[in-house]
């Protein structure tokens, strides 16, 4: 990354030199400037000053749904690229189980207790709704993260994008880290530790869908994403279902306790479904111990506030996954799934 004259050292030129300029002069990318910039980034022949200054200034301006649009769709080409050179040198195409739910898990809050929704997406795995979920919690703050989860339930994560689509025709719910489906991504996810804050890369990759789910499920802290998401779903995906929920720590995971906004795009259109409240009061304090979650499957221990979780999450998953057609008919399934998982 030192050769200061090439392509995409121009581009990302051409693109801070945009978005960099002062109040009054600069102006949001459109969405083919914002995917050749971070194409660029991908590629990793861009300076790493570039890099930094990039992924601050949009951090700091706000990446507009235009921009965060051309940022997922340089992500997607990238990886796409990838498979088709794995596949070229012999590795086998992904021929395995299309998902019907895509499920990010990108969430490094303070706040983020334990991966209840890992259950959540077993359960819909198990009843014949295929789950693929994605992600990277290497920095996260606080609470347990999807791979310690996993771990205390017995399951593996993949090993790349080849054997998750492999394994989900068999198991109904595979778990891909970042660093398997993108080690370009997950570099940049990365530079967090050192920028300080976190950039348009953890927003983007709530979209990536690497085996064309018809749905998405995303988790936000931020109040101001949901519509933000929804927007570039619009953008993105017409004719898909994407749902986006302010969630513990930023997880796509329900809040037994407290009423859920869901924002729900539905083939082209976007509009809010209001959830109750599960449960009348707030948790108390429990420790975060990955062994409560197996036990909890198990029917080893009752825990109501995991139940309620577990339960509410799926019920939304199954709701934009188009398995209930109302918030109500969603709860029952997923009251009734839980009532008669395989323990």
């Amino acid at each position: 990354m030192t050769d200061t004259t090439s392509d995409a050292v121009a581009t990302l030129a051409q693109a801070l030199g945009i978005i960099g300029r002062g109040p009054g002069r600069s102006r949001p990318l459109t969405r083919g400037e914002a995917r050749d910039a971070f194409a660029a980034l991908l590629a990793g022949t861009a300076l790493d000053v570039q890099a930094g200054a990039f992924l601050l200034l949009m951090r700091y301006r706000g990446e507009t749904a235009e921009e965060l649009a051309g940022l997922v769709d340089a992500a997607r080409v990238h990886i796409a690229r990838a498979r088709m050179a794995r596949t070229t040198v012999g590795t086998a195409p992904d021929d395995g189980l299309r998902p019907a739910l895509d499920w990010p898990s990108y969430a490094a809050g303070r706040t983020r207790g334990l991966p209840w929704y890992l259950l959540a997406a077993r359960l819909l795995g198990e009843a014949g709704v295929p789950v693929l979920m994605h992600g990277d919690n290497d920095l996260q703050t606080g609470g347990v993260g999807a791979l310690q989860g996993l771990s205390a339930l017995g399951l593996s994560p993949a090993a790349d994008l080849s054997e998750a689509a492999d394994r989900l025709g068999r198991e109904g719910f595979v778990y891909l880290p970042l660093a398997g489906l993108s080690p370009d991504l997950k570099r940049l996810l990365d530079l967090r530790s050192v920028l300080g804050l976190r950039s348009p890369v953890n927003t983007l990759v709530r979209h990536l869908n690497p085996l064309d789910a018809p749905a998405t499920l995303i988790g936000v802290f931020h109040p101001n994403y949901l519509d933000s998401h929804a927007e570039a779903s619009l953008l993105l995906d017409a004719g898909r279902w994407l749902g986006v929920v302010k969630g513990a720590g930023g997880e796509g995971e329900r809040r037994p306790h407290k009423p859920v906004d869901l924002r729900l795009v539905e083939q082209g259109t976007s509009k809010v479904e209001h959830w109750p409240a599960l449960l009348a009061a707030a948790p108390a304090d429990s420790p975060d111990d990955p062994a409560r979650l197996a036990a909890l499957w198990r029917g080893e221990a009752e825990d109501a506030e995991g139940e309620a979780t577990v339960i509410g999450t799926a019920a939304v998953a199954l709701r934009i996954a188009g398995r209930a057609s109302t918030p109500w008919a969603a709860d029952a399934l997923a009251r009734s799934l839980w009532s008669h998982r395989r323990r």
